[in-house]
């Protein structure tokens, strides 16, 4: 049988990591971090409670998690991101502020996904302003594909909320598309296309620098149909 071959999403850039991020990645890791091993994570044990749980793929210099986090101290939170100086960022975001439901995860969302979270394990996944790969050659890198998309919505509770924006159209209209062909997926929209920013998105850094650039943005939503479970592609 032929199997699905995970391209990554993203490249890794060295960026420069401040000495706070770095003194951030070394002391306030074992408070905050989790590190995906053999097996899925137990993140009720992590967090020490059973509670709503909202994760964040690419959480960037953690705008929106933490902005969240802080607002919603009853929601525990999980973010995943690559970049070692947003998560170091994020890491003296959550210490500054004393969060308690805040968990960091440094690695490729798709591997994590797939290895070490179970399904049905949140209440609601975010994901703006992946990148969008603009050039036609580059398209396969994009995260939001078919088989990824499945996968989220595995990982969703039923009734669970997948929420998306890019700012590149072709990118929007590539997630449409590929959201609304999942079955276990309901559009939040009346008519299965986008829906309005959300109040509680702060702009963040991709955003701010596409709208200096004239870019549109394009936000998504939807909620897991109470359904039998479906295969994930393979």
């Amino acid at each position: 049988m032929q199997t699905h071959r995970h391209i990554r999403s993203f490249v890794l850039r060295a960026g420069r990591m401040t000495h706070a991020q770095q003194r951030a990645l070394e002391e306030l890791w074992p408070a905050y971090g989790l590190d995906p091993g053999v097996g899925a994570l137990d993140l009720t044990a992590s967090f020490g409670r059973q509670a709503p749980r909202c994760l964040e793929i690419g959480f960037g210099v953690g705008e929106v998690i933490g902005s969240l986090a802080e607002s919603h101290p009853h929601i525990d939170y999980v973010g995943i991101e690559v970049h070692r100086p947003g998560v170091g960022r994020l890491l003296l975001r959550a210490a500054a502020a004393g969060l308690r439901n805040v968990r960091v995860i440094c690695h490729d969302a798709v591997e994590v996904l797939t290895a070490a979270i179970q399904d049905e394990s949140f209440d609601e996944i975010l994901i703006f302003f992946p990148d969008p790969w603009h050039k036609k050659r580059h398209h396969k890198r994009r995260l939001i594909d078919p088989v990824f998309t499945a996968t989220l919505a595995a990982k969703l509770r039923s009734g669970g909320v997948l929420r998306l924006a890019t700012d590149w159209q072709d990118y929007a209209e590539q997630i449409l598309a590929v959201c609304n062909a999942d079955p276990r997926l309901h559009s939040l929209s009346d008519d299965a296309t986008y829906v309005p920013h959300p109040d509680f998105r702060p702009p963040t850094r991709f955003e701010r620098r596409g709208a200096r650039l004239g870019h549109g943005v394009w936000d998504l939503a939807y909620s897991k149909r109470t359904a039998a479970p479906f295969p994930v592609p393979s």
